[in-house]
């Protein structure tokens, strides 16, 4: 004999699951698509700087300040994407001073050179946005033979900012902004094995490398105290774009669950917040998500680890910064 209360009770939730499902979808996407930067605040005039700014959150971070009218320099390593989306974002917002300019943050012969000739063409800088970066990555090393993930995701930010510091001085009020992760809660600076000759295992590099931002930031804003330039790093969220592209398993979860991701726009929100955010004009040293202050791991709040840091850092990439 069937059990027709059962088999209502079956059916019924059958029908009203995908019906709530189909409900709740608009608040689901709501929620991760995270925290909007509500800053109206204007560039024009003002100069910014974007690492890896021909795709994803890079380039939609240059098309807001853009938006804004100030004179963005897309720092790429391809100069065919850097140009389409240099063309791309001038023609949505109408501003003709969006140029794309070669920058191989593997190679620190590149970062010179770029420097170089920004200071030669440019007489100010009011942001550098540290956007670009690798995730996930095979073993490999970069042109200086430091491993791929510490060498372009902080090595080769640590250098170019050193580069501009002076210039960001100069153009007081001025702001930095490095693009670290949620992954540095998973990172260790292992200065034993820096670089991952030892032990390697991709997943964690990305970590250290990020945790690795997250003390430069640290001990950047302790030593440009009273300079007028701040510097905070932030989270921009799980977005869709193609950094895990070295990863086989985290392209099928991306593809599999796209309504947990952010998109591009909805990730370089807190870029953009950082860089214009009038109520951050002396803030420095933070960490941020979602557009607010976000929580920082014991190993990213150590200071006599951010020191030594820096200390190798210098040694590695030859310079002095005082």
């Amino acid at each position: 004999m069937q059990d027709f209360p059962g088999c209502a009770l079956a059916l019924g939730l059958a029908l009203a699951l995908p019906l709530l499902g189909l409900l709740a979808a608009p608040y689901i996407r709501k929620y991760f698509a995270g925290g909007k930067c509500t800053s109206t605040a204007k560039l024009n005039g003002k100069v910014v700087v974007i690492t890896g700014a021909n795709t994803g959150i890079g380039k939609e971070t240059a098309k807001d300040l853009a938006g804004r009218g100030a004179r963005v320099i897309l720092a790429c390593r391809d100069m065919v994407k850097a140009e389409a989306a240099a063309s791309e974002i001038r023609t949505k917002t109408g501003n003709q001073q969006v140029i794309a300019k070669k920058l191989d943050l593997a190679d620190t012969k590149s970062i010179r050179e770029f420097a170089e000739n920004f200071l030669e063409e440019e007489k100010e800088l009011h942001i550098l946005i540290n956007n670009a970066g690798v995730m996930m990555c095979p073993y490999s090393k970069t042109a200086d033979g430091f491993e791929m993930h510490f060498g372009v995701n902080h090595l080769g930010h640590f250098l170019l900012t050193f580069l501009l510091t002076e210039c960001l001085k100069k153009s007081a009020p001025s702001r930095i902004v490095n693009v670290s992760s949620l992954a540095h809660h998973g990172g260790r600076i292992r200065f034993e094995d820096l670089q991952g000759e030892k032990s390697y295992q991709w997943g964690l590099a990305y970590c250290h490398s990020k945790l690795a931002g997250i003390l430069f930031t640290r001990e950047l804003a302790r030593r440009l105290q009273g300079t007028g330039v701040t510097v905070n790093a932030l989270h921009p969220g799980t977005v869709a774009s193609d950094l895990p592209r070295h990863s086989t398993i985290m392209n099928f979860l991306w593809k599999l669950l796209p309504f947990l991701l952010k998109t591009p726009q909805e990730g370089a929100q807190t870029s953009v917040y950082c860089a214009v955010a009038e109520e951050l004009g002396s803030v420095s040293g933070k960490y941020f998500s979602d557009c607010k202050p976000a929580y920082v791991s014991p190993q990213g709040r150590d200071d006599e680890t951010a020191k030594k840091l820096w200390d190798v850092s210098c040694e590695l990439l030859g310079i002095q910064w005082n």
